[in-house]
């Protein structure tokens, strides 16, 4: 009986010394790692380019309203359509984002400098589930009253339930959002 263990120790031994199988498992040790790191990256990558090319385009789109390019009235239509109209300036200036008219919101609305009460923590973007998109604050303000333009874009990651993309902040199941603001002051007239 002690003659048969010790003859399968010795086999056993001697299957735990071969080495032809070494390589393969170092690649299913490492290979996920470096996918995952890939992949990262990548994501990573996208999403930077898509905000910085948001943050650039509300930038422009704020400037040219703040030079006076933009009147906007108190009749809901009209302030309807400038916010498309800014919608497809932003679209334009910022051509990376995917569905870019269809997934923008802008919020814009007056500071009060007397309480520096700020915009709402969350902020508003569009609905996929709804055709009746939600209600945003824009408001033109007074002379010499301070702005704040707040964009929010959605976007459906590459990598949705990947390491990184199951971090993002969600909208919705299928989406994650980015947001992007900027402040100005109203000149006078």
């Amino acid at each position: 009986m002690f003659r048969t263990a010790f003859e399968k120790v010795r086999h056993a031994t001697g299957f735990f010394r071969r080495e032809s199988g070494n390589s393969t498992v170092e690649f299913v040790i490492v290979m996920p790692l470096f996918l995952v790191l890939f992949m990262s990256t990548f994501e990573l990558g996208l999403i930077m380019v898509r905000q910085v090319m948001l943050d650039r385009a509300t930038d422009i789109t704020v400037r040219t309203l703040r030079l006076g390019f933009w009147e906007i009235s108190e009749d809901s239509d009209e302030a309807r359509e400038v916010h498309e109209r800014m919608k497809d300036f932003i679209c334009d200036n910022a051509s990376i984002l995917p569905d870019c008219e269809n997934n923008l919101m802008i919020e814009l609305s007056p500071v009060s400098t007397e309480t520096w009460q700020p915009l709402p923590s969350t902020a508003t973007c569009v609905d996929k589930e709804e055709d009746v998109q939600p209600l945003t604050t824009f408001k033109n303000g007074t002379d010499n009253e301070l702005m704040m333009v707040r964009v929010c874009a959605l976007f459906e990651p590459v990598f949705p339930y990947h390491h990184l993309g199951m971090r993002l902040p969600r909208y919705d199941a299928d989406h994650s959002y980015m947001i992007s603001v900027s402040a100005f002051v109203n000149e006078p007239s």
